[in-house]
């Protein structure tokens, strides 16, 4: 009888349990069901606030870009490219002359120093008075001061009058190069970017080193006998 009874209470368990157990599985399609849904639009939901936004953050950009532009007073042509600020041109140095019609400049190599004088002319270049094949002999020389006139293309245009002290032939030729190409921007400005890429327009820094004590120059030591 025991052994009856204890079956019949074990059948009533999985009983109970069975109908415990199916409504849970029937009402999982359901809820799942009506969560789908909420997903769904959740989903739908950035999408559709990216969409705003993304013309939102244009229009911003563009009364950003618009504010900018007139804040810096820039200006557009015709195909809609920016004609001023960064893409502005460099504005040209106005042209200096004497009473005479001349360009004057310094020009310095070593310890020369060059006062030169330009002007148009048949390309006639005058050294202390003397011409130019005079006074440097040597055509390295004088091919030094004409580097300028032929990197501007303006060989046989104009006359140079120089006068320079100081230092030796090499060093008078810089001085006198150094000297043309200055004159020679400021008769003609618009060459200056031109003359300057070839670094005619910088002073040349490079000067002779000084001599030490104990030493017989700068660096050069005496002869040492060791008997």
């Amino acid at each position: 009888m025991s052994d009856n009874r204890q079956s019949l209470s074990d059948l009533a368990k999985l009983t109970q349990e069975a109908e415990a157990e199916t409504p849970a599985v029937a009402e999982t399609p359901a809820a799942e069901a009506e969560t789908a849904p909420a997903e769904d639009n959740a989903a739908e939901a950035p999408a559709a606030e990216a969409e705003t936004a993304a013309p939102a953050a244009e229009t911003r950009g563009d009364d950003r870009g618009e504010r900018r532009g007139r804040d810096k007073g820039e200006d557009e042509n015709k195909d809609g490219v920016l004609t001023q600020g960064p893409q502005i041109q460099a504005i040209l140095r106005e042209q200096q002359l004497d009473k005479q019609g001349r360009a004057y400049a310094t020009g310095r190599r070593k310890d020369a120093v060059a006062r030169v004088w330009l002007k148009p002319g048949t390309g006639k270049i005058t050294v202390n008075g003397r011409d130019q094949e005079v006074y440097f002999a040597r055509p390295t020389l004088r091919l030094i001061i004409n580097q300028v006139f032929d990197v501007a293309d303006r060989v046989g245009q104009y006359d140079v009058v120089a006068t320079v002290t100081g230092g030796g032939l090499s060093g008078q030729a810089g001085a006198v190069r150094h000297g043309i190409s200055t004159a020679l921007t400021r008769y003609e400005p618009a060459l200056r970017t031109t003359v300057k890429r070839e670094g005619f327009l910088t002073r040349d820094p490079r000067v002779v080193e000084r001599k030490k004590y104990g030493r017989a120059k700068a660096r050069r030591s005496f002869q040492f006998s060791k008997r």
